[in-house]
């Protein structure tokens, strides 16, 4: 924290003494500094009413949090708290500084350059290979701490790659990149995580590595197999022997402690989502689930957050999800299980109940007779096409079924 700190502190001394700058409408290409002297690129568009939308593949960030005073920038990341301080230079038309995680104590460096719009300039060889397809992944193949495995799902036109990887507990969000000779580079940025994928490929094998910003790195091996999945969300976390209930009881914002034996869930399909405010993967399935309700208002349904925040105290906690909250429109409480750290082994002490908890998120669906019927692993956002429409259509008949009982 005092790196961060210092570092905030001498660029606004600096900024002081230079003439006021103003974000040119247009195209912006972002890079990351990550490890290896690799640089983590993504696109963005600076809009004439001041706002600014990151494009990743399909995606589109909108941003509206952004403050010029003299020639330093602040952009904030929409509902996380990751934010960009940077300093013009001369020209207005090109911005570096850190992008910065406050709570983590993580520091990355960043460039922005005003006119380009290619996501990896550097590309210049005819692609010799083509991952379009379905991919059987290992990431960290030689560690068995670290090892997991992930579906790689791709689309590729020419030298334009998009897709995602698919985990056991969620996605790797809208990838976008260009395959060089045999050579492959993805990226993306939402607002809190920034993902590098680089790595080699044949026609029927590919081998790589995994950049989490500047502080993670791992390989990862793949295959060709159209015919592989993932194992079934709903079968990875599962209530102990002997229960049959899910128990608890947490804070709201005001300090009052909710559990499912009050009134409001009693009797009620309800929806247990254990979550994270700065979580990516959260983020979305709680639009899922505005959204259904919204659209549902005559459905008899409850849902209640659990949020595992890594915020160092608990107002920062608080913070989060408010902001989180109001973002989205959520109208459906979220309490505060656990702050100063999100892992994942503490939560599930939270809820001794559960075999484990190993995704954020993590839904819990309960019937109107407060016994747990499923509970779901990880989302299937919406970069993974096809696994995300089979979500929803079986998400809305499970619920269905459970109301009509």
């Amino acid at each position: 924290m005092k790196n961060i700190f210092w570092f905030i502190l001498i660029l606004s001394a600096l900024s002081c003494k230079n003439e006021p700058r103003t974000l040119k409408s247009g195209l912006w290409r972002a890079t990351l500094e990550v490890q290896d002297k690799e640089q983590l690129p993504f696109i963005f568009e600076s809009k004439e009413d001041g706002t600014l939308v990151i494009h990743n593949a399909e995606e589109r960030i909108l941003i509206d949090e952004i403050k010029i005073k003299g020639d330093s920038i602040r952009i904030q990341a929409p509902v996380f708290e990751g934010f960009f301080a940077g300093v013009f230079d001369k020209s207005g038309q090109t911005i570096s500084g850190d992008f910065i995680k406050p709570s983590l104590d993580r520091i990355v460096p960043f460039e922005m350059v005003y006119g380009e719009a290619l996501r990896f300039r550097e590309s210049v060889k005819n692609p010799t290979q083509n991952i379009s397809g379905n991919w059987e992944t290992i990431f960290s193949p030689e560690s068995d701490a670290d090892r997991y495995i992930a579906k790689g799902i791709f689309s590729q036109k020419g030298n334009i790659i998009t897709g995602t990887f698919r985990t056991t507990t969620g996605d790797y969000r809208y990838l976008e990149g260009t395959m060089d000779g045999n050579e492959f580079k993805l990226s993306t940025f939402d607002g809190a995580h920034a993902f590098l994928f680089t790595g080699s490929v044949t026609d029927s094998t590919m081998e790589g590595h995994f950049y989490s910003g500047n502080h993670w790195k791992e390989p990862f091996r793949a295959k060709r197999n159209e015919n592989y999945d993932l194992p079934d969300a709903k079968e990875l976390t599962y209530l102990k022997e002997g229960y049959d209930k899910l128990e608890f009881s947490f804070p709201d914002a005001s300090g009052k402690m909710v559990s499912l034996d009050d009134e409001r869930f009693t009797g009620k399909v309800t929806l247990v989502q254990l979550l994270g405010s700065w979580c990516p993967n959260c983020l979305e399935e709680s639009k899922f689930y505005v959204d259904f309700l919204k659209s549902n208002p005559d459905v008899d349904l409850e849902v209640i957050g659990l949020a595992f925040e890594y915020a160092l105290t608990e107002d920062k906690a608080w913070e989060g999800i408010t902001r989180l909250k109001k973002r989205l429109g959520i109208d459906y409480p979220i309490l505060l299980a656990q702050y100063g750290d999100s892992d994942k082994k503490k939560a599930q002490e939270k809820l001794p109940m559960l075999n484990h908890v190993i995704s954020y998120p993590t839904t819990i669906y309960i019937d109107k007779k407060g016994v747990v019927r499923r509970i779901h692993t990880g989302y299937n956002g919406t970069a993974t096409g096809k696994a995300h429409q089979d979500f929803k259509a079986d998400f809305e008949n499970f619920i269905a079924t459970l109301t009509a009982e």
